[in-house]
């Protein structure tokens, strides 16, 4: 489950570009309008915003480049308890900003849109339109609508319209790119509002993922993460309960393709093909996210999750049977109703025993909606304080001490864009290893420079608990391998100097690569 706490492989980076300036101009008449989106919550929501800058850029919309933008939209997420707090924050800051510019509009969608409804017009009636998770594709109709009545719109939808994959996308990466397999979830597990929010699960067919991701390919991305609220259960709406390892299979036979992830599976779905497609598919990366959420199982039962500690520990003993250096992550909520001292201890045993790599740690958010927020002792504040501090500490301890292990590994960093906070003073670049884990590195004196999508091979020369160091002392120590990926950057980078160029950005404005649903081949699968 992608869309809560149980799913969030990592968190996604909240998009917040510096204030607009008040009192900016209004665009010159017949001047293209220009738009941001800024994203809260999980993979599934920034793939989600790439689909809205796509829709934006099809009808004519510019990314904004500094100042006011013409269009903001806000795509929510309702998963934490302050979540209302920052939207209404954030639309409050733009009340002046919009006052200030004339024919500016505002748009909020995602989860917290398809819960709240009439509510956020009702406390924030500047916005100019709300639309659902359902719906994503309404965004540039109700833009019209309300600048054409000069009032706001709301449409929200109870069920899937479109299957959003169908839908214009302004990729956020020229390198890497998300793919959706499945939208919502039939688990109902009781702290997660987002099964409410996107609905039951619909599944793509095989052919018609396996065809974006070859026109991803094509565009020069080199990998691929496979999206899905519960991706193990994939195939579940058209019976083949081996589709996912299938897939992953299939994923291994396109050339060109890299690295392939997904995220994020639930335990209770877990099999056995799956670890042997992993295994047995050369690009499908050693490394799995695995919620566990509590290690009581009391706590479990009572979250609604169908499985034990027993059994997800089985799971990971069987990875690592097959994958030995597999890097596994996980979940976990601290401080569900009810739970015990005991309870808690059984969660760091479990966290002892896993050896995760790093875990994302939430203390139990109460979502009104959820069976978990009417269940009786709700735990003090302080309480789920200090045993989150406990849980992390360990968390800590481990990640150090699994990353230590690394020192002195020959791995292989596919380059990113984005640099540490560090960079300028230590002048490093980074990467993801195989593992997905970050890898801060140097580049020796007289070795060529590599861009973004391109591959570096290093040595591992420093362990930190959230990332690696690697600095090459000679350039014997240190290989690069140019790829496709890093032509495409050099080409968006070029594009990006002259006239802008179609859909030539990501979803926040940033560099990347524009794909709409390619025609398609006949159906696999």
């Amino acid at each position: 489950m992608v869309s809560s706490p149980s799913a969030a492989p990592a968190p996604a980076p909240v998009q917040q570009p510096s204030p607009a300036q008040v009192g900016d101009p209004a665009p010159a008449p017949g001047a293209q309008r220009t738009y941001q989106v800024r994203t809260f919550g999980c993979q599934m929501n920034v793939h989600d915003s790439e689909r809205m800058a796509g829709l934006l850029e099809d009808a004519g919309y510019v990314p904004f480049d500094g100042g006011v933008a013409d269009v903001v939209v806000f795509n929510t997420c309702a998963v934490r308890e302050n979540a209302d707090n920052k939207l209404y924050g954030n639309l409050g800051e733009l009340k002046q900003v919009k006052a200030a510019h004339p024919g500016m509009q505002i748009a909020v969608g995602g989860c917290l849109a398809q819960k709240d409804r009439e509510t956020i017009v009702r406390k924030a009636p500047w916005v100019d339109a709300v639309f659902g998770t359902h719906n994503v594709g309404a965004l540039p109709a109700l833009l019209d609508r309300a600048r054409h009545n000069n009032e706001a719109q709301l449409e929200i939808l109870e069920s899937l319209d479109v299957f959003p994959s169908t839908l214009p996308t302004r990729r956020d990466s020229v390198y890497s790119g998300w793919v959706s397999i499945s939208v919502g979830c039939n688990n109902t597990c009781t702290f997660c509002i987002v099964p409410s929010l996107r609905g039951k699960e619909k599944d793509r067919r095989p052919g018609e993922i396996l065809a974006e991701i070859q026109a991803l390919v094509d565009d020069g991305a080199v990998e691929v993460t496979l999206l899905g609220q519960n991706v193990n259960s994939y195939g579940v709406e058209f019976g083949d309960r081996l589709a996912f390892s299938k897939l992953l299979r299939a994923c291994g036979d396109i050339e060109g393709l890299e690295r392939v992830r997904f995220t994020s599976p639930h335990p209770a779905a877990f099999t056995d093909d799956v670890i042997d497609a992993m295994a047995e598919t050369p690009n499908v990366m050693p490394q799995l996210h695995m919620p566990l959420q509590s290690g009581s199982d009391k706590v479990l039962k009572e979250m609604r999750r169908s499985y034990r500690s027993t059994k997800f520990l089985g799971i990971l003993d069987k990875v690592r049977d097959k994958i030995p250096h597999a890097a596994i992550t996980t979940d976990i909520i601290v401080g569900f109703p009810g739970e015990t001292e005991e309870d808690f201890q059984a969660t760091l045993d479990v966290v002892e025993k896993s050896r995760f790599a790093s875990a994302f740690t939430f203390q139990y958010s109460k979502r009104p909606g959820t069976p978990a927020s009417d269940l009786p002792d709700q735990l003090p504040k302080a309480v789920v304080q200090e045993r989150y501090e406990r849980l992390t500490g360990l968390q800590d301890r481990i990640a150090a001490e699994e990353n230590a292990k690394q020192l002195g590994r020959r791995v292989e960093l596919l380059v990113t864009a984005q640099s540490g906070r560090k960079a300028e003073e230590t002048h490093r670049l980074s990467g993801r290893s195989q593992d997905q884990r970050l890898v801060h590195f140097s580049v020796p004196e007289g070795a060529e420079t590599p861009r973004p999508g391109d591959f570096v091979t290093v040595t591992i020369t420093e362990a930190a608990a959230f990332h690696l160091v690697s600095d090459p002392a000679t350039t014997a120590d240190y290989s690069l391998r140019r790829s496709r990926a890093g032509d495409a950057w050099d080409r968006s980078q070029a594009d990006s100097c002259g006239a802008p160029a179609p859909r030539a950005a990501g979803a926040t404005g940033q560099k990347g690569v524009s794909l709409g649903m390619p025609s398609l081949p006949a159906r696999r699968g």
